[in-house]
């Protein structure tokens, strides 16, 4: 791989650190096409992965020595493997530190690297910046230490997302680590977030993703995130009154949870009615990929969408004027939210050609209806995690 930017990344290690990188490790970001809020919930998501990446060059050292540079945050930050511990003035590099402490858990002989860091993953943005810098990261560190090939990507992905819950004291489900590892170019990764069980779906050629980016704050995101999940776990515990085999909301059909809707608050009821169908939605899109029916997907996401602003709670106006914006050009099959809510991105299925058409609607009424200015980014459906050989 010696595109432009590879370039300046391996020019840009050599005047950091006096020598040359010997190897590449690539964790994609990525955009969840459907399936909101139900990974916790043992649910089913679509999530595909986005040709925006975070990148660690790196050159193997002999010791237990990480020397690293962030090319984003101009800073340096260098640790011992035989010392870890959380840094809370230098919340990137907890990330780095989180896989060495998971990947030495699980008895593997890490030794060090010196590594440059950099990414065109927007952070904050519900594009999963962190999970592409966590897989990354586990690629470099198995690399670094002749350990390619010892885990397989579920057990790569299992282990980021213990670093991020356990480290860096994150409570975040599986999915963005499993689609930034285990993603394929020209496909959308189907997950069971209960059994973690997965399914390549061709995307068709006649698709292609708009993501628009609110750039609106997501100051409400984790607090209602907490509130959410309560409340999902609240509607489990009302169902299991008379539906005693169910676990989780991923157990209980639409009719179930209508027949029964009297058996708890009217809130509560809304954020469960959200997950139930939500899931029943994933399988739908997935069936109607297989059968290349984008304008049947594009429904799905528009009432996704709906379900995510009425019943769940967590769109915002901004996130409504991208969406607008969006769905006001002919060739957008649907769009939605993607991610948490309450800021961050939208994501729209386009007939390919019309991709600029899209943006350039979101340029126009969005900032109208917001006083904000967007950044729009156009992806075709991604690789997963990559090691490239430099030298």
């Amino acid at each position: 791989m010696t595109d432009q930017r590879t370039q300046e990344l391996t020019a840009e290690f050599r005047r950091r650190f006096a020598t040359t990188p010997t190897l590449m490790a690539i964790g994609p970001g990525r955009v969840n096409l459907i399936g909101e809020h139900t990974d916790y919930n043992d649910g089913f998501v679509l999530p595909v992965a986005i040709k925006r990446d975070i990148r660690v060059l790196l050159r193997p050292r002999s010791d237990r020595r990480v020397r690293l540079y962030s090319l984003e945050y101009d800073g340096w930050y260098e640790f011992d493997l035989d010392a870890l511990a959380y840094d809370k003035d230098v919340l990137w590099a907890n990330y780095v530190q989180g896989i060495a402490w998971v990947l030495a858990e699980q008895g593997l002989a890490l030794r060090g690297f010196d590594g440059l860091i950099s990414g065109n993953v927007p952070r904050a943005s519900g594009l999963s910046s962190s999970a592409a810098l966590e897989i990354a990261t586990a690629t470099a560190f198995l690399a670094a230490s002749d350990l390619t090939g010892a885990l397989d990507g579920v057990q790569i992905a299992r282990a980021a997302q213990r670093a991020e819950n356990q480290f860096v004291g994150v409570n975040c489900g599986i999915m963005d680590q499993f689609i930034s590892m285990l993603g394929e170019e020209g496909h959308a990764l189907l997950i069971d977030c209960r059994s973690l069980e997965y399914q390549l779906v061709p995307f068709p050629s006649q698709g292609a993703l708009v993501i628009g980016n609110t750039k609106a704050s997501r100051s409400l995101a984790s607090s209602a995130y907490n509130e959410r999940r309560s409340q999902c776990e609240a509607g489990v515990a009302a169902l299991q009154r008379v539906l005693p085999g169910i676990r989780a909301l991923r157990d209980v059909t639409s009719a179930q949870l209508e027949k029964h809707k009297t058996l708890m608050d009217p809130t509560v009821y809304r954020r469960c009615r959200h997950v139930v169908a939500e899931n029943e939605r994933v399988l739908a899109t997935v069936a109607a990929l297989e059968r290349d029916d984008l304008a049947e997907v594009g429904r799905l996401m528009d009432a996704s969408h709906a379900s995510l602003r009425d019943d769940y709670a967590v769109s915002s106006p901004a996130l409504d004027a991208m969406v607008e914006a969006m769905r006001s050009v002919d060739g957008c099959y649907g769009a939605r939210l993607t991610g948490a809510g309450f800021g961050g991105c939208a994501v729209a299925l386009v007939r390919p050609g019309r991709e600029q058409a899209v943006a350039g609607a979101i340029y126009d009424r969005y900032p109208k209806a917001t006083n904000i200015w967007p950044e729009v980014y156009t992806s075709p459906a991604g690789p997963g995690a990559q090691l490239v050989e430099l030298a």
